[in-house]
């Protein structure tokens, strides 16, 4: 796909992938069909930053639980980095590694041209048919990232639910 450097938008389907979890089992994408997913890229883990969305997240994990969305977070961190971005702060979803960038690129959001390989700040809501229902880009982690991401995975809920 030649979508370098060019995120995805709404009403395409999301592109499936697999990669390495925190724990070190793996996840596929595909998998969650049926259910909403929240794919969020984040830069770095442990970073000021990337900690306060992540924590964000997790705080708000039980109200996306009820809605019957799934959390998962991505950066170009090894799974070790990861692992110890989980524990320390307690989270509660899945952080995916992905070290080559190949779903950072597949979606659009790699960082270019920067000395260390990593992702832009954005989240994928992915609908239950497996397309992206919103794209959320541009924002800050201290703007409630998370909060927004509540929010399109609630019009979607209820949209579903509308049918």
């Amino acid at each position: 796909m030649g979508l370098d450097n060019m995120a995805l938008e709404p009403g395409v389907e999301a592109p499936s992938f697999e990669a390495t979890t925190h724990t070190g089992s793996r996840f596929r994408l595909d998998e969650l069909r049926g259910r909403i997913v929240v794919l969020y890229f984040y830069p770095r883990a442990m970073t000021t930053g990337c900690t306060r969305e992540a924590r964000r997240f997790n705080e708000l994990l039980d109200e996306f639980e009820k809605l019957g969305a799934v959390v998962v977070g991505v950066s170009t961190d090894p799974p070790e980095r990861n692992k110890k971005f989980a524990e320390k702060y307690s989270l509660r979803f899945t952080l995916l590694s992905d070290t080559e960038g190949e779903v950072a690129r597949l979606y659009g959001v790699l960082r270019q041209g920067t000395r260390r390989l990593s992702a832009e700040r954005v989240t994928f809501v992915i609908d239950r048919d497996g397309r992206i229902a919103e794209v959320i880009k541009g924002v800050r982690p201290a703007e409630k990232h998370a909060d927004l991401a509540l929010e399109a995975v609630r019009r979607l809920a209820a949209s579903a639910a509308g049918e």
